[in-house]
Parts: C-alpha cells; structure tokens; sequence
C-alpha cells in the first residue's frame, strides 16, 4: 500500500514527520510530493526530501492522501495540479487526512461542501464559509475523511487514519495461503 504526503516549504514539521513515520513503520511505501521535487524545509527547520513533483503525481497509483498543516497549504492551494490530486483522491473514495491549515488544500479543490470537519482556529471561519459542518474537536471523520487541529490532536489523527487504512486493508483480496 502507498501513501502520499503533499507538502512544500514552512509545513508545520511534526504535522508532516509524525505522520510520514508512522504511515512507514505500518509498513506503507510513503512519497512526499511537492511543488518541485528536492528538500522542503518546515516551519521548524526540519527538511525532508519531497521525492515526486506534483506534476508527476498520479494518484491512481496511491490509497491515502495526507495534507499537513503550516504555512505550505496557502502555496499548495494556488496550484491547479495539486488541486486535481485532491480531486481525485475524493472522487475515488479514498482516505484523506488533512490537519492545522491542511483543510485549506480541501477548501480550494471544492471538496468540503456539506462535510463535517475541524481545523487550526484561525482556519474556522473559512471552513464554515465554504459550507463546512465545523466543530472544534480534536479528530472529526466524515466518510473518507479525516480532519485535525493542530500538533497536540496528532494522536488522534493519527489513530483515524489508521483506521480508514486498515479497513482498505480488510477490503483487499485475499491470497490463500499455499
């Protein structure tokens, strides 16, 4: 199974390392995507490497999409191929976690109407406005989708998310064994 993180410069580090270590250690081929490929560098000072460039992304290819929070959502929104992955993502029925300012990728794809969702407080107003069942939780799942505040809701985001991936895990074929 394969994740994908979409992100660029000034992400809010622990919304992007946490989840991109722990989608690894449930032993899921993580790529991070980016504007360009090459390091990004978080709010922080942490740098990863985006290993794909949004450009190439083909979503097909993935079974979760999680967007982290930090000032990189604002950049991320403006850019109509990132906005088609997300797109894409939700026309499939597949998991998506967005946490902190993440759900602006989500506001910008058109994708939110009618859902139920959380997100960093100075985000509310947004989300309401585009027709957003607000509620300032920790952790609020609406079908596929996962949504969070901020770095302390990480453990319940995470948990979420774990959960909508082990159900497609369910889901999948099984192979008897020989």
């Amino acid at each position: 199974m394969r994740a994908l993180i979409i992100s660029a410069n000034r992400f809010e580090d622990s919304e992007l390392l946490v989840p991109y270590y722990r989608l690894r250690e449930e032993g899921l081929t993580v790529d991070i995507a980016s504007l360009t490929k090459g390091l990004i560098k978080g709010k922080h000072g942490y740098e990863i490497e985006a290993n794909v460039a949004i450009a190439d992304v083909r979503p097909e290819q993935y079974s979760v999409l999680v967007l982290p929070g930090g000032k990189a959502p604002a950049a991320l929104r403006e850019n109509k191929r990132v906005l088609d992955v997300v797109r894409a993502f939700f026309e499939a029925g597949k998991p998506v976690s967005a946490i902190c300012h993440g759900p602006q990728i989500l506001i910008s794809a058109g994708v939110l109407k009618g859902r139920t969702a959380t997100c960093y407080r100075s985000v509310a107003d947004e989300l309401r406005s585009a027709g957003v069942n607000y509620h300032d939780a920790e952790v609020m799942v609406d079908g596929n989708l996962v949504t969070s505040r901020q770095p302390s809701d990480l453990p319940a985001f995470l948990r979420e998310t774990m959960k909508k991936i082990h159900a497609l895990g369910e889901k999948a074929p099984r192979v008897a064994a020989s």
